[in-house]
């Protein structure tokens, strides 16, 4: 039975506008904002996974550093608490992706991605924050025919760079996690699994904070200008002079200029569930609980979560005119209505089911998928920002990776291409829309047809696309 519009509505009509993850008693109190002139070795703009590891790893390479991070709203607010929850080793976006653009780069890239991971495993469990985290893997499934075969070439892939995948038939599939409309799946079990992000970033913040940086919640800076000793921060209710600066803003309109035409924000949309009954879950199966996805350009990623919710997002990535990221973007009918007819197509075993959080997150997406790099201000001003959706594992490489090129030091991380290269920039208004609904438009019909249209396989060509 196909879910209407209608049954929709219903299902979402009492769902919180708001993130699951950041909706609890048991949020920590924000630390106070900046209200007085002040200066420092280093000041951070951004207070979600990239500006709280960069915080951290300035503090253990030089613990007598006077580090400052201001955060516009509250620690995890932004994508760092709005995301899936997703825990990646890809720094590539991908096997496969990273190969399109770095193939001599790739077994470097790996082992750099699998060392991160490691690291940040380690560094929760010395500091005693539980994240929730499972390394479970993931099962990436095909809802198309012709995604059957694209799963094959992946799961061979991903066995011939190392990962543990194996290649599943409908039935061996469907006996995992039960859905009428999976035709084959990939189930990875190395390489990632999920953790709640919110609890990581509440517990990046009290390591930071442990560690002696200066965190300033709802302090939005709105203003950066080089001086003859470092950067100018400008708040509206204080002043900081800074040595070195760290953008970590990542989809929020930049501080710096140049990084307007290389990340384009994209807002994706997120429901979770009830908690599901013994009956319902048992219908379902799903007994290892791990991330899953399906196979197409819009794609859907959803899991379980710790009290037997299921988190269920993607597929409706929207960019705005204008690079538009204000506050009413996060509520969007239209999205979640047919995000909640699509989990009842996937789970028609679940009608029924009520959504009780709806919300969007931004999404830092670069032409390439993956971060850009660099300095600016005579080299007194660095930035990693371009996630494009896999930043709650490399968030951490990145950190590293700009306060690295503060520092002027020569590393592993800064001389891969990957660094020193950067996306090509997306097109300026008024042709940024029209070309980002175009390029939809063509993902789409690849999704239907399974064939590759001329303008993807020229984006193809030059490295350019437009994903969530």
């Amino acid at each position: 039975m196909r879910t209407t519009h209608a049954s929709s509505a219903t299902a979402l009509a009492d769902a919180a506008p708001r993130p699951f993850w950041t909706d609890r008693p048991d949020a920590p109190v924000a630390c106070e904002p900046l209200t007085a002139a002040t200066s420092c070795d280093l000041l951070i703009v951004g207070g979600g996974l990239t500006g709280l590891w960069a915080a951290i790893e300035a503090k253990a390479a030089d613990p007598s550093a006077d580090v400052v991070l201001l955060e516009a709203y509250e620690i995890a607010f932004g994508a760092s608490g709005r995301n899936g929850g997703f825990f990646s080793e890809s720094l590539t976006h991908g096997v496969a992706h990273g190969l399109s653009l770095w193939p001599r780069e790739m077994p470097t890239l790996l082992r750099l991605g699998r060392e991160n991971i490691s690291e940040i495993i380690d560094f929760l469990a010395a500091e005693g924050i539980d994240a929730r985290l499972r390394m479970c893997g993931k099962t990436a499934v095909a809802v198309k025919p012709h995604q059957v075969a694209e799963l094959r070439a992946s799961t061979a892939l991903h066995v011939e760079f190392g990962e543990s995948a194996v290649m599943l038939d409908a039935d061996e599939v469907r006996a995992d996690v039960d859905s009428p409309t999976y035709l084959a799946g990939m189930r990875v079990r190395s390489g990632g699994g999920l953790l709640d992000p919110a609890l990581l970033c509440w517990g990046l913040k009290r390591a930071a904070l442990a560690r002696g940086v200066r965190i300033h919640e709802h302090s939005p800076v709105v203003n950066l200008e080089q001086s003859s000793s470092g950067v100018v921060v400008r708040t509206d209710h204080a002043t900081a002079m800074a040595r070195t600066v760290l953008l970590a803003t990542n989809a929020y309109p930049p501080l710096l200029r140049r990084l307007r035409s290389r990340v384009l924000p994209i807002y994706d949309h997120v429901l979770v569930t009830e908690p599901l009954t013994p009956r319902q879950l048992a219908e379902i199966g799903w007994p290892e609980s791990q991330g899953m996805t399906d196979a197409g350009n819009q794609f859907h990623y959803y899991r379980r979560t710790a009290d037997d919710r299921i988190l269920w997002g993607g597929y409706d990535a929207v960019y705005y005119f204008g690079n538009r990221t204000d506050p009413s973007r996060e509520q969007r009918d239209r999205s979640h209505r047919l995000l909640a007819a699509q989990f009842f197509e996937t789970f028609p075993q679940l009608e029924g089911l009520r959504f009780t959080h709806r919300w969007a997150g931004l999404i830092d997406s670069t032409s390439r998928f993956t971060p850009v790099f660099g300095t600016a201000m005579a080299g007194r001003l660095g930035y990693a920002v371009g996630f494009t959706g896999l930043g709650v594992g490399a968030s951490r490489f990145g950190a590293r990776t700009a306060l690295d090129l503060l520092a002027g030091r020569s590393t592993e991380r800064t001389e891969l291409e990957l660094v020193r290269r950067k996306p090509v920039p997306f097109p300026p208004e008024p042709l940024r829309f029209p070309l980002v609904q175009f390029t939809r438009a063509a993902l789409a019909r690849e999704d239907i047809a399974g064939r590759r249209g001329l303008w993807l396989r020229t984006l193809d060509r030059f490295g350019i696309g437009f994903n969530s």
